[in-house]
């Protein structure tokens, strides 16, 4: 279960050594300056309540423009406020690709990287948390997914009647697009990071594969290097298409 990986998670924590060193330094001040605002968004999503019953009596009672207005009203703050969600996960997703790029460079294997830069592993625990915890609350309230909906239902109706509300300001068609997909996940925390991890390693691919493209002389050196410095391409754990890349 999410708690049991919880607290699995807590107990490595733990023991890890907080305290970057210099080498670092830079990726942890970037990554710790994202972690610092994952407490004030997971406040945040636990104590959204939705617009529930303002939506309902908006939609019992069609005419009613004073109703209607209210509902909007409820709305719009609250969409606001799953915008700044979604923001906040394109800038986790960009702290993790820091942190894969810095655990997963040569020459050292990824576990290396975990004991000899125990403080960004603990970010990428605090990480891995943050996101179990975001999509658990997410997944629990159906108040997310329903006030979205009404929110662009009622922006496509006006705009049908060619009227343009102020927040359509505040998120635009395009944005609305983007937060639709993200909110359509059940853990769309864990998708996005999952997406970034794939995206990552796609690319490491993509650079040893435009190398083996170009002519032999100019390149062979680089290969080469990459073949002979590596101390784990040979290993089980490394991909078995980088390793073809490279033979």
């Amino acid at each position: 279960s999410l708690n049991l990986i919880r607290v699995f998670f807590f107990f490595q924590i733990s023991h890890l050594n907080a305290q970057p060193t210099e080498a670092e330094t830079a990726v942890w001040n970037q990554v710790s300056a994202v972690l610092e605002e994952a407490h004030g968004i997971l406040a945040e999503l636990q104590s959204y309540n939705g617009a529930g019953q303002e939506i309902r009596e908006a939609i019992q009672n069609p005419n009613d423009l004073q109703l209607q207005e209210k509902a909007w009203n409820a709305v719009c703050p609250l969409v606001a406020k799953l915008k700044r969600f979604y923001e906040f996960s394109l800038r986790l997703e960009n702290a993790l690709r820091s942190l894969l790029e810095a655990l997963t460079s040569p020459p050292y294997a990824p576990i290396q990287h975990l004991e000899r830069e125990q403080a960004l592993a603990k970010q990428f625990a605090e990480i891995l948390h943050f996101t179990l915890s975001f999509d658990e609350l997410k997944m629990t309230n159906p108040a997310i997914q329903n006030d979205f909906s009404y929110y662009r239902r009622t922006i496509s109706r006006n705009r049908l009647n060619n009227q343009q509300l102020e927040a359509e300001n505040e998120v635009n068609n395009e944005m609305a697009n983007r937060m639709s997909l993200f909110y359509a996940e059940a853990t769309p925390m864990l998708k996005t990071l999952s997406n970034a991890t794939t995206k990552f390693v796609s690319e490491m691919k993509g650079c040893i594969k435009v190398l083996k493209e170009q002519p032999s002389n100019s390149v062979e050196g680089l290969l080469n290097a990459l073949r002979y410095t590596t101390r784990h391409l040979n290993d089980d754990s490394t991909s078995k298409q980088i390793r073809a890349l490279l033979q």
